[in-house]
């Protein structure tokens, strides 16, 4: 049995300045943002690899990528 490591980054969503566009989840490759009830993103760290392709293509600026502090 295989264990997941986590990524030792993670993106986060300023959900309270999302517009809910859609451009960061359109270049995630890993498929970890959705667009919740289409008021903002959310990004689910188990699929986040911390790339940073979403933070760079976000119009609105409210995505940041942060180090995770837990234990792989």
């Amino acid at each position: 049995m295989s264990t997941l490591k986590r990524a030792k980054r993670t993106a986060f969503v300023d959900t309270s300045l999302c517009v809910a566009c859609g451009c960061c989840k359109r270049v995630c490759p890993m498929n970890a943002i959705s667009i919740n009830k289409g008021i903002f993103a959310l990004v689910n760290p188990e699929k986040c690899v911390g790339c940073g392709k979403c933070a760079k293509e976000c119009p609105a600026s409210v995505i940041t990528i942060k180090e995770n502090n837990y234990e792989n």
